[in-house]
């Protein structure tokens, strides 16, 4: 996929001068005379507002969940950074708490199939859509992410790979025990978070919160549809962070 493809399949709300700042922060990291272990310690000079705002975004939906028992979801890895902001959370703030997993659901190879409630006026989403081969990458930093983490010998993180609505099913009869605190969706697509739904949200407890990444997004509509076919939008109370665009939540009550 080309630069300008995966822009747009990325369904990009960007301004031109937005991505003007894009390219010249990539061209500052690049050109700079420090080391690259230097630049991973200083990360946040190059980090835009909006990247900043995910992170912040996900500490805050994080924190809802701290004093609810049960593992984390995430649906749609993509390249990796909700997964370890998720896993990073839980190692710096509950160190101690080693039943809190973090699962990570993807194809790892882009849209494996693509429903008719998933096309638009906006784009017409493919099959292989937002390829990101990331999973022998994240697969590699989780061992490091394990050497540096008090409990390191607990496995923490686990990457679930394949189309999810054939990996969904078969994880919950691999996993019995599975008490879900957070789950976020961000499959962007109908099926798969429709699948996510019916099997992930029965074993939610009382305050524990659903993420919606996509939800009321134009160019995804199958997330919202897929909570209408399921779970039913009345049925929540669907907040948002006052300086985030996208995300959606609501405890479970």
């Amino acid at each position: 996929m080309t630069k300008k493809n995966q822009i747009e399949a990325e369904g990009s709300f960007r301004k031109n001068n937005e991505k003007e700042a894009v390219n010249e922060y990539v061209n500052i990291f690049e050109n700079s005379l420090d080391t690259t272990q230097n630049k991973l310690h200083n990360f946040i000079k190059y980090t835009r507002r909006q990247d900043l705002t995910k992170i912040l975004a996900r500490y805050e939906i994080f924190k809802k969940v701290m004093n609810v028992k049960g593992s984390i979801v995430e649906c749609g890895v993509y390249r990796g950074a909700g997964l370890m902001s998720w896993a990073l959370f839980s190692d710096v703030l509950e160190p101690v708490n080693l039943t809190r997993r973090i699962y990570g659901f993807d194809t790892y190879e882009g849209f494996p199939n693509v429903s008719e409630k998933d096309e638009n006026e906006m784009r017409n989403p493919q099959q292989g859509d937002l390829y990101a081969n990331t999973f022998d990458e994240l697969t590699a930093i989780t061992k490091t992410y394990d050497k540096n983490r008090f409990l390191g010998h607990v496995n923490k993180i686990q990457l679930i790979k394949g189309d999810a609505v054939d990996t969904i099913p078969k994880f919950i009869e691999k996993n019995k025990h599975l008490v879900i605190s957070l789950l976020f969706l961000d499959f962007d697509l109908y099926e798969p978070t429709k699948k996510a739904l019916e099997y992930f949200v029965p074993r939610m407890p009382k305050g524990s919160i659903i993420a919606f990444d996509e939800l009321d997004n134009p160019i995804w509509p199958g997330e919202t549809l897929a909570l209408l076919d399921t779970i039913g939008i009345k049925n929540l109370k669907i907040q948002r962070l006052d300086f985030d665009p996208y995300i959606g939540f609501a405890e479970i009550g």
